[in-house]
């Protein structure tokens, strides 16, 4: 189809309408850092602070989004064709986890376009890629994307090890690893910045990222 077809729909019911009704600003918090580092973990107990203030929320997880929406094609083959599966689904190498993050930033961005504050936690490794979810989200309304991240020591992350991926990726089990194998590209200028593998406990973290949000889901007056 020709790029000239394609035609952007304006719905009945306005972005404003949604997040008035709401009583909140739409964003997309975009938690990034190490396999281990604590994202996940201080993204549920954000969402529960959020949840239990009224606030209406969704997350998008790495794990989660894997069983589905960006299904390896192992996952794919056990229901589609050995080539639809071999075409769409998507692996760990550099080309794949860029289409992985392209896909997460669109949802991620119709999400906030409702109204609801989206909460992502993913590895998202390179600059470039984040960058571009920035984009997505920011040309849709500037300041809509805040960028969380957890600055957990690789040495911690290795020790917590909760999945034992390390361990496999030591063991040349797990190929594109970051951290090991492949590079994490730290953000230089992250909205929000958690030193990770500190005393604090996780509703700890994840309160203060709330502090720090506040200002930036309220309705403009």
């Amino acid at each position: 189809m020709a790029k000239s077809n394609i035609v952007w729909h304006d719905h009945s019911v306005s972005r404003d309408s949604r997040e008035t009704r709401l009583g909140q600003r739409g964003i997309v918090v975009w938690f990034t850092g190490l396999s281990g580092c604590g994202k996940s973990t201080i993204v549920n107990a954000l969402d529960q602070l959020l949840f239990d203030a009224g606030r209406a929320t969704t997350v998008l997880d790495g794990d989660n989004i894997r069983h589905g929406l960006c299904s390896p094609p192992e996952r794919l083959a056990e229901e589609h064709s050995d080539e639809f599966a071999k075409r769409f689904g998507l692996g760990f190498g550099e080309t794949d986890r860029e289409e992985n993050i392209r896909r997460i930033g669109s949802v991620a961005a119709l999400m906030a376009a409702s109204g609801l504050i989206t909460l992502t936690a993913f590895v998202s490794p390179y600059r470039r890629d984040r960058d571009r979810v920035r984009k997505i989200v920011n040309d849709q309304r500037e300041g809509d994307f805040v960028e969380v991240f957890v600055d957990t020591p690789l040495e911690i992350c290795e020790a917590r090890d909760p999945k034992g991926l390390y361990k496999k990726a030591r063991a040349g089990e797990i190929k594109n690893f970051t951290g090991i194998s492949d590079p994490y590209e730290a953000p230089e200028n992250p909205e929000i910045h958690l030193r990770g593998g500190d005393d604090r406990t996780p509703v700890d973290q994840a309160t203060e990222v709330l502090g720090l949000l506040a200002d930036r889901m309220k309705l403009a007056s």
